[in-house]
């Protein structure tokens, strides 16, 4: 008898349909065989199943068992076809009504006792039976909370396999989960770190508010110890806050990279990945021989910090350039062509020579020339040209350390943030780019016109202080978003005084 049950399978962010037909017959000797394309976690699903079956009282047909995963040129992978080759084999051997299956998807891995444990890429799988307009998506219960966040299908979480067969000839006693995607999106929304909890470093601080505002990537250069980490992690908080359809899309990403916790419906903060210098660049990127997405993408529409920057493999650092340019990553291998989102805000961070101490008046630099010049070489210029804003981060003095001054919240910054990044979405509606830090040539050449007195500040800061043709661009962009975070529709001589501060990197220091 033939039973035939809808699946999916995740490649990229992306769920696709998959039909598992399950055909059992009596003739010759007892055999399972698996066809299109499983790969070995697929393939073992049977060794999984067969015992499953039985521990749950279920006699376990001796005869041959051939199931298909259509469409047969679709590389399948993972765990989560268990449960549909499960409930298959129960239906081809009459067990249960084979149309009671029809307009459902299932997906779930079997543990030997008939358990049903979480999967990833549930998210994706249920955005797939919505716009299939299927009847109901069953799932482990672990991955329900995220699958019931998109509206319009009927999500069941269920435990175990004997719970599915009850619920499917029963008829639905049990109820689909419900999630308010709006209350969700409240509740999970609350960061940890503050900038409140931040002593001195004002200069840093007002230099990520204009970053946050404008989406401009940032540098920040100063001794080991000075609070670099600290406030590149407070970031995030600064930033205004997810809508539904950027959590959607991060949620998306970590499920299917198995990193969401249990019962977490989305990822309503926006992501700080840390990754550490060691980093390759296959991980970094995304890749491997099924592509599976990297830091980039774990990081979109949140912050990538990367600490010790000069440390970073040079080809790991080079690679983030088609990124940072186009906000999405394609990764190329023999079995599939995978792009994924990764629009990001580049964080990194450096020691102003090898030994970290140079211009720290309390300690000597103990490095050559050529060591500080080999140490700054290690960072190409054209990642450079994608980094707006360089800042010198100081050590703090012991007085600012014991003060009990309290700096100020990131609720408080986040308003100024916003209120700056509404002007930018109404300037830019039509031109498909969101905030300053995007610009092109075009774009800082009609939103960028400086007055006279501006103009002959930037003329004069250009000859005495050597900035690069580089910085021209980059010091128009910064006062743009400055201006704005003031309100102010014309880019004033102090909105250029302050950007050319935010160029450390082409002033000769470093």
């Amino acid at each position: 008898m033939l039973a035939k049950i809808q699946s999916a399978s995740v490649v990229g962010i992306d769920a696709h349909m998959v039909e598992v037909e399950v055909d059992i017959t009596s003739r010759g000797l007892p055999h399972f065989s698996m066809v299109g394309l499983p790969d070995t976690a697929v393939k073992e699903s049977r060794d999984r199943v067969r015992p499953a079956l039985k521990n749950i009282g279920f006699n376990f047909p001796l005869k041959q068992i051939t199931v298909n995963l259509a469409p047969a040129d679709l590389k399948k992978e993972g765990s989560s076809f268990d449960l549909p080759i499960a409930v298959g084999i129960m239906a081809a051997e009459g067990v249960m009504d084979a149309g009671l299956l029809n307009g459902y998807l299932f997906t779930g891995e079997l543990s030997l006792d008939g358990r049903i444990k979480p999967v990833r890429g549930a998210l994706s799988m249920a955005i797939l039976a919505k716009e299939r307009g299927l009847r109901g998506l069953i799932l482990p219960t672990e991955n329900a909370p995220e699958a019931a966040v998109v509206s319009g299908v009927n999500v069941f979480g269920i435990e175990s396999l004997p719970a599915v067969i009850e619920f499917l000839t029963a008829g639905e006693s049990v109820s689909p989960i419900r999630i308010d995607p709006v209350k969700a999106l409240e509740e999970n929304s609350l960061y940890e770190e503050d900038f409140s909890e931040v002593k001195g470093q004002e200069h840093a601080k007002r230099a990520l508010e204009v970053s946050a505002a404008g989406g401009h990537n940032v540098l920040t250069i100063g001794p080991p110890g000075s609070g670099k980490t600290m406030l590149s992690k407070r970031l995030p908080t600064i930033l205004p806050g997810m809508t539904f359809d950027e959590a959607l899309e991060s949620t998306r990403i970590h499920s299917v990279a198995g990193l969401l916790k249990d019962g977490q419906p989305l990822l309503a903060t926006r992501p700080f990945r840390a990754p550490h210098h060691t980093i390759s660049d296959i991980a970094l990127i995304g890749g491997g021989q099924v592509p599976k997405p990297g830091e980039v993408s774990l990081a979109h529409n949140g912050v990538l910090f990367l600490d010790e920057l000069p440390e970073f493999k040079r080809n790991a650092l080079e690679v983030l350039r088609q990124p940072l340019e186009n906000g999405e990553v394609t990764v190329s291998r023999a079995v599939a062509s995978v792009t994924y989102p990764a629009s990001f805000m580049l964080v990194s961070a450096m020691n102003p020579c090898f030994c970290g101490m140079l211009g720290d008046p309390r300690h000597s630099c103990s490095c050559t020339p050529g060591q500080i010049h080999r140490y700054r070489r290690k960072v190409s210029g054209p990642l450079l040209d994608r980094i707006d804003i360089h800042i010198e981060v100081p050590a703090v003095p012991y007085k600012e350390l014991s003060a009990d001054y309290v700096g100020e919240k990131s609720e408080d910054i986040r308003k100024r943030v916003v209120a700056a990044r509404n002007i930018q979405l109404e300037r830019f509606k039509g031109d498909k780019i969101y905030c300053n830090g995007q610009m092109k040539t075009r774009h800082i050449k009609k939103y960028c016109k400086l007055k006279d007195d501006a103009q002959s500040l930037l003329e004069t800061a250009m000859h005495k202080l050597g900035l690069s043709a580089r910085a021209y661009a980059r010091i128009l962009k910064l006062s743009r978003t400055i201006a704005d975070l003031e309100s102010s529709e014309d880019i004033q001589p102090h909105h250029i005084s302050e950007a050319i501060q935010y160029r450390t990197m082409d002033r000769g220091q470093y």
